[in-house]
């Protein structure tokens, strides 16, 4: 990779190699992703629901240089639940760095990347793998649904979803907190690369790239439950001059849409990754982030 993590925490004695050597999981097929700062208060809810998991998993936490004690809440959920994990530290401050660092210890043939604050329920591997095992799909999405929704919201929401995905395919309708890859062809997209994007809508710009290599699918089965705060920061939404562009331009000018259009503007408004870090209520924010029961 050219760039190595600062700290790494290995668990049950495990052995991770570096990028494109031996598969070291076995037959465990998928890596979870999850990069954090200062994520304390949810991180415990979001493993525990991923502990739940019906398909087995490496995960992989990518410490971005939290000041609070989030390194040690995500080993004490792990041991808790015992989950076989890795622990690194990018100092690299920005949601895309921290993506890198830890693809750069993927060894399986599926990853997930998740959020920190985000509540996955059991079958959500299941679902993501069932997409992408289907022929010219190289990464599936979810769609995000609140906490204790009902069973025939949820289904409404999906079909609103869906039927927007199929009006515009060749777009991305799923967060960062809900996208799966293909291992090998995120690699070969080009993986997350601070050089080429290291802007705010990251997951827009590398799903445009994975979309040179296959198909986006969804389903009514992968969702997943981020939390409702309030983020104290800036806008690090597109504007509506932004997103009509995407949806009319990106398909067919994709490239000059992320690279000549949309980076300018994101670069002037100093939208950069580590924008995404900036939490000024983190010293008085408690724990609102719970699992609804049951996550099904």
């Amino acid at each position: 990779m050219g760039h190595e993590p600062m700290y790494l925490d290995l668990s049950n004695g495990r052995r991770f190699g570096p990028a494109g050597g031996g598969n070291s999981t076995g037959e465990i097929a998928w890596t979870i992703l999850i990069p954090f700062f200062n994520e304390r208060d949810f991180l415990a809810s979001t493993i525990a629901s991923l502990a739940s998991q019906t398909e087995p998993f490496t995960l992989v936490l990518i410490d971005n240089g939290s000041t609070d004690d989030s390194a040690e809440v995500a080993r004490a959920a792990c041991r808790a639940h015992r989950l076989e994990y890795l622990l690194i530290t990018e100092p690299t401050p920005g949601k895309v760095a921290a993506l890198r660092s830890g693809l750069g210890w993927v060894r399986t043939r599926w990853v997930a990347t998740c959020d920190a604050d985000t509540i996955y329920p059991k079958h959500y591997l299941a679902a993501a793998q069932a997409i992408l095992s289907r022929p010219g799909n190289v990464v599936a999405g979810a769609y995000f649904v609140p906490a204790h929704m009902s069973e025939h919201a949820r289904a409404t929401e999906a079909t609103r979803f869906l039927t927007a995905a199929r009006l515009l395919p060749r777009q991305c309708h799923a967060g960062g907190a809900g996208q799966a890859f293909c291992a090998r062809t995120l690699r070969a997209a080009g993986g997350f690369d601070t050089i080429l994007w290291n802007f705010v809508l990251e997951d827009h710009e590398v799903i445009h790239r994975m979309m040179r290599k296959g198909h986006m699918g969804y389903s009514r089965e992968m969702w997943c439950i981020p939390s409702p705060r309030e983020r104290d920061r800036d806008s690090i939404r597109w504007t509506l001059l932004e997103r009509l562009l995407y949806s009319a331009a990106a398909p067919i000018a994709g490239d000059w849409f992320f690279y000549s259009f949309l980076a300018r503007r994101l670069q002037r408004r100093r939208l950069l990754s580590n924008r995404m870090r900036e939490r000024q209520y983190h010293h008085i924010e408690g724990p609102t982030l719970v699992p609804p029961h049951p996550v099904c």
